[in-house]
């Protein structure tokens, strides 16, 4: 798996984490899901300089002209519900791509440390042959993003994987290397070394789907 760490260069993107990291900025909802899809357009924007272009003939008021566009047949999916901002972001930059959403969560057993991923909701398209762009803004231990790749393999095998996070831990983005082939990519924003006992990334952000959307109601 190829891993791009876009925080490895100053950009503009380290605005948009610091905002989403302050423990008083963070507390603007709807600043905290701008934040979000403007690190969604970013990291849309790297990643469309790895897909397959083609020559196409445009006609404009005054003549014709050629330019590359992109040809791949992409699938969008991501897994709710802190997806969702990051989702809208590479929707802007992916707007004809087809649309695939999952629900999965950590479902705790005896302790807090302890859990497995539920997946309960899926919606997909066809994928075979196609580009999949894999979003969760999260990749804390990196079992969501595995438990969701294989609840998609029923619908067909993409030509090419892309995986699009904001913040990762060290031990996560090791675990998703070893569950996707070499010719996957990674797309994160940073990438943090620690998880806390319970599994969250440190230092993190917090839970980014309460942040995003308001607290959850615990079973």
């Amino acid at each position: 798996m190829e891993i791009h760490n876009l925080s490895e260069e100053n950009s503009i993107l380290n605005t948009f984490i610091s905002e989403m990291r302050d423990v008083n900025i963070q507390k603007d909802r709807m600043r905290f899901r701008r934040n979000i899809e403007r690190i969604g357009e970013v990291l849309g924007y790297e990643l469309s300089k790895k897909l397959n272009f083609k020559s196409s003939e445009i006609t404009t008021p005054l003549g014709t002209c050629d330019i590359n566009l992109p040809k791949n047949e992409i699938v969008l999916c991501s897994i709710l519900r802190a997806g969702v901002p990051l989702h809208h972001g590479l929707l802007n930059y992916f707007d004809d791509a087809e649309n695939a959403f999952i629900s999965a969560y950590r479902q705790h057993q005896k302790s807090p440390e302890s859990f497995e991923i539920i997946v309960e909701y899926l919606a997909c398209p066809s994928l075979e042959g196609k580009t999949l762009i894999l979003a969760d803004p999260m990749l804390a231990t990196g079992q969501s993003m595995v438990a969701t790749f294989e609840a998609l393999k029923p619908f067909g095998t993409p030509r090419e994987i892309h995986l699009v996070s904001v913040i990762g831990a060290q031990p996560g983005v090791d675990h998703v290397k070893k569950h996707f082939d070499s010719n996957t990519h990674l797309w994160i924003a940073t990438i943090d070394k620690v998880l806390n006992e319970k599994g969250y990334i440190v230092p993190g952000l917090g839970d980014a789907g309460d942040l995003a959307f308001g607290e959850k109601l615990q079973n």
